[in-house]
């Protein structure tokens, strides 16, 4: 039976409900998983930074509890966001992901960005809150634009080097105040490869939280221009054949949906569904 995830602002004073635990390490995980009885859990030599109610996974409440280091726990270990995504539970990855966005918040959120004094957590609403200056903060979202360029049979993919060996991916990158979307995604594609493109689609969106992005997924045919790679940020750019493909993303980022629906719509395949 598949498991349902809705996000949530829970009651940190109301007892009971499940934890998830985070630190810099990852997430607390043992042989059960990576939901822990929250009362059990608070009873563990915890250095606790924050605390806050993030859901209900199948009707049940999800509490975050974000750390300031790691501990050792009988049987449990430490697990980062991406081998979840690459291996886990979607449902279970899904949870993961806001929480995580959630705790880079509620970690870089302990003090006011303009005077300096601690932060209170606003009760019932997701918002951090500095008495002296009247100041309230919210999770930030980062609006990032990926773009899969293609010229008939052919796709741009590229890679970086923190990528894992010979995977190539679509461009991306963050918008900059003042820009659109789609201004983003042709100064992104110029400066990553020094190629132009028209005919702008919007395809879909994917929440990223590595930490904190919303990926706005689009297509565009590609215009003029040699490829040139950006010295520092892509390793390698190139044509491929929608015949010869390489190594791609993992199957549940946007950049893989990318790829694949444009396959799909070119050889006749079945189209796949967006990840959410």
């Amino acid at each position: 039976m598949t498991q349902r995830w809705t996000t949530a602002v829970l009651d940190i004073e109301q007892a009971g409900g499940w934890a998830v635990v985070h630190s810099p390490a990852g997430f607390l995980l043992d042989d059960n998983g990576v939901l822990f009885p929250r009362e059990w859990i608070k009873r563990q030599d915890l250095s606790l930074l924050a605390e806050h109610g993030i859901g209900h996974l199948d009707g049940e409440p999800v509490y975050l509890l974000e750390l300031k280091s790691g501990f050792e726990l009988p049987g449990g270990r430490w697990q980062g966001l991406r081998t979840f995504m690459l291996e886990g539970d979607h449902t279970i990855y899904r949870l993961l992901g806001y929480a995580a966005q959630i705790a880079t918040w509620a970690r870089e959120h302990r003090f006011c960005g303009s005077c300096g004094q601690a932060m209170t957590q606003v009760h019932l609403e997701r918002a951090m809150f500095c008495q002296a200056c009247d100041l309230r903060s919210y999770p930030r979202i980062s609006p990032s634009m990926i773009v899969l360029v293609t010229r008939g049979d052919e796709v741009l993919l590229a890679r970086s080097p923190r990528f894992v060996p010979g995977v190539y991916s679509t461009l991306a990158g963050f918008a900059e105040p003042g820009e659109s979307a789609e201004e983003c995604l042709i100064r992104e594609v110029r400066e990553e490869v020094q190629v132009e493109v028209r005919n702008i689609q919007y395809i879909g969106s994917q929440c990223w939280p590595f930490p904190h992005s919303m990926m706005l997924g689009f297509h565009a045919e590609y215009a003029g221009g040699e490829i040139v790679p950006q010295a520092d940020e892509i390793e390698d750019a190139q044509w491929f054949s929608i015949h010869d493909m390489p190594p791609l993303p993992a199957s549940r980022s946007i950049a893989r949906y990318l790829i694949d629906l444009y396959l799909a719509r070119r050889l006749g395949y079945a189209e796949p569904l967006l990840p959410v």
